[in-house]
C-alpha cells in the first residue's frame, strides 16, 4: 500500500516540480550557478520557437488577415511582436539533432542566429551548450524534457506554461545556490507583497537594481489578475551584473513584456544612472543590504542627496534617496532595506531619516518582516513604503502606519521561510484600509498601529514597528511547560537531522578517497 501511495503522490505532484527534479538529476558535475543558464536558456528557446511556429502556421495557411502573407517575411513577425526564428534555430530542427555528440554546438549556433535576427536580444542569450563539462547525452535528455513542457496544451497556452516554469526554475536555482542565488532573485512572497500593496495598475514602473526581473513579472501578473491592460504600464530597470541582466531580459520576454528599457552597465545605478531623467509612478526594489563599496566618496556633492549626504561606508540611505529622486510628484515606492536602517544614527543616517519624515513627509508605512525570508542573508529586513502624494487632502498625511509581521510566514525548509497568500492579504488589506482613511481600519495590539508623526519625533525618529504596536495580548490557553516541551522536541529533531547529514557527507568523502 505504501508503494501505491508513493506513486499516487508523484503523479499528483505539479508539473514544474516534476520537471525540476528531472532536470536536476541531469546536472551531474555542473554547479547550479552555471547549470541555470543551460536550463533557462532551453526554456526560452522553446518559448520563442513555439511563438514563432504558431504564427508561421497561420501565415502558411494564408487565411483571413493572413491571405497572401509570406511565412518567411521577418516583417510579418515584427508586426505581431513575435521573435523571428531562422530554420536552424527552430525547436523541431534542434530536437532532430538532440542525440548527436555535437548537439551543444548546434544549440549555441541557434542562440547566435536568433540574436542576429532580433537585435533586441543581442548579447542576451546564453552560449554555454558546447562546454566540455556539459555531457551531450544529458543535454539531449534535457531537451526532450523541455520539449514536453506544455505538450498537449494549445499553442496559445504554451507561453503561459513556459513562463510559469521559467519563474519556478529561477526560484529553485536561487535556493540551490543559497547565498549567491539571493543576488539575482528576491523570493516570490516578498515581491508579491510589495506589488499587492502598491497596486501598480498604470504608469511607469522602475527598479534600479532589478536582478532577474521578478518585480516586473509580478506587476504584470497583478495587472492581469485585476483585468488591467499590460499596455498601460512601462517598465524601466537597471542591473550592474551582466549575467543577471540577461536572465531579466529573458524572463520578461517570455512573459511578453517589453524589456527594451531594462539597461545594463557595470558601474551601477549610483555611478552611471541609466535613467537619469526618469520620474516613475512606482518604484519596487530590493537593493543589496549595507553595501560599503558603493563609491560614495566620489558622489558627495550629487544632486540626489536632498535629505543629507549618505555615509560612504553604507549605501542604504543612498538607495533611499536615489528612489525618491526618481519618483514622480504623486509617485509611490515599496522597497526592502536592512532593519538596521530603521534605527541607525551613525554617520548622519539618523539625521537623514529625520528629514525624510519631518521635512519630506514621504514615509507612509513600515513593515517589519519575519526572519529567514531571504536566501542570501540572515540580516533582519523591513519594507519601506514611501509616497510623494502625502500632501493636503491625503487622509493620513500626519501619520505613519507600522505593521509588525515578524510572527507571520511558515518554514519551507530548515533555513527558509515564506509568507502565505493569507499573510500577504492580511498585511496588504491593513495598509489599504489605513491608506484610504477607511473607518474600518483599527489598530491591533502587537500587529499594527497608526502613529502621529509627532509621536515618532518624540522617539527620535526611530521607525521600528515594535516600538509602536506594543505586545499582543497573551492567549489564555498558553501553557509554558507545553510550549517549552514543543520547542525542545523541535531542537532535538534538528540535531538528529544535522547528525544524519554529517554522516552522509562523511560516507561520501570516504567513497571519494577510495
Amino acid at each position: 500500500m505504501a508503494r501505491i501511495a508513493k506513486v499516487k503522490e508523484l503523479k499528483e505532484e505539479p508539473l514544474e516540480k516534476q520537471l525540476w527534479k528531472a532536470a536536476d538529476k541531469l546536472r551531474k558535475n555542473i554547479d547550479a550557478a552555471e547549470y541555470k543558464h543551460v536550463v533557462l536558456g532551453l526554456i526560452f528557446l522553446k518559448y520563442i520557437s513555439d511563438s514563432f511556429e504558431e504564427l508561421f502556421s497561420k501565415l502558411e495557411a494564408g487565411e483571413g488577415d493572413y491571405a497572401g502573407a509570406d511565412s518567411e517575411d521577418k516583417d510579418e513577425y515584427k508586426a505581431e511582436n513575435v521573435f523571428f526564428v531562422p530554420s536552424e534555430a527552430r525547436w523541431s530542427f534542434l530536437l532532430g539533432k538532440a542525440k548527436l555528440p555535437k548537439i551543444g554546438t548546434f544549440v549555441d549556433g541557434a542562440m547566435d542566429a536568433i540574436e542576429q535576427e532580433n537585435p533586441q536580444l543581442l548579447g542576451v542569450l546564453p552560449k554555454v551548450f558546447a562546454r566540455q563539462n556539459l555531457d551531450p547525452t544529458s543535454l539531449g535528455e534535457l531537451m526532450d524534457l523541455v520539449g514536453n513542457i506544455a505538450l498537449g496544451d494549445a499553442k496559445s497556452r504554451s507561453a503561459d506554461v513556459l513562463g510559469h516554469v521559467f519563474e519556478y526554475f529561477l526560484g529553485e536555482f536561487a535556493l540551490a545556490e543559497g547565498k549567491q542565488g539571493g543576488q539575482f532573485y528576491t523570493p516570490r512572497s516578498i515581491v508579491e507583497l510589495l506589488v499587492v500593496m502598491l497596486e501598480p495598475y498604470k504608469g511607469r514602473i522602475f527598479d534600479p537594481c532589478c536582478g532577474s526581473g521578478g518585480m516586473f513579472v509580478q506587476s504584470e501578473k497583478f495587472i492581469a489578475k485585476h483585468q488591467g491592460r499590460l499596455d498601460d504600464i512601462s517598465i524601466y530597470g537597471q542591473e550592474s551584473n551582466q549575467t543577471t541582466w540577461r536572465l531579466a531580459r529573458m524572463n520578461l520576454a517570455i512573459r511578453g513584456v517589453d524589456s527594451s528599457q531594462v539597461k545594463w552597465n557595470s558601474e551601477g545605478s549610483f555611478l552611471n544612472d541609466a535613467h537619469r531623467d526618469l520620474k516613475a509612478d512606482f518604484i519596487i526594489a530590493n537593493p543589496p543590504f549595507n553595501v560599503s563599496d558603493w563609491s560614495g566618496e566620489l558622489l558627495a556633492k550629487d544632486g540626489r542627496w536632498q535629505y543629507g549626504v549618505p555615509p560612504s561606508g553604507n549605501a542604504n540611505f543612498a538607495w533611499m534617496q536615489h528612489f525618491l529622486y526618481h519618483l514622480s510628484p504623486q509617485g509611490k515606492a515599496g522597497v526592502v532595506l536592512a532593519k538596521g536602517a530603521l534605527t541607525s544614527k551613525t554617520s548622519g543616517e539618523g539625521e537623514i531619516r529625520k528629514r525624510l519624515i519631518a521635512e519630506g513627509n514621504v514615509m507612509d508605512c513600515i513593515v517589519n518582516l519575519p526572519a529567514k525570508l531571504f536566501l542570501n542573508t540572515q540580516i533582519p529586513a523591513a519594507l519601506w513604503f514611501m509616497n510623494r502624494g502625502r500632501g493636503e487632502g491625503y487622509p493620513r498625511s500626519g501619520e505613519i502606519l507600522f505593521i509588525d509581521a515578524r510572527n507571520l510566514g511558515h518554514l519551507i525548509n530548515r533555513r527558509s521561510r515564506e509568507l502565505s497568500p493569507e499573510d500577504i492579504a492580511q498585511i496588504a488589506d491593513t495598509y489599504h484600509a489605513w491608506r484610504s482613511g477607511d473607518e474600518a481600519y483599527m489598530d491591533v495590539k502587537g500587529f499594527c498601529a497608526s502613529v502621529p508623526i509627532s509621536r515618532v519625533a518624540e522617539l527620535d525618529y526611530v521607525l521600528t514597528p515594535g516600538r509602536y504596536v506594543g505586545l499582543p495580548d497573551e492567549e489564555d490557553d498558553f501553557v509554558f511547560a507545553e510550549r517549552f516541551a514543543s520547542l525542545k522536541a523541535e531542537f532535538e529533531a534538528q540535531l538528529v537531522e544535522e547528525a544524519a547529514l554529517n554522516v552522509a557527507i562523511a560516507q561520501n568523502l570516504a567513497r571519494v578517497k577510495l
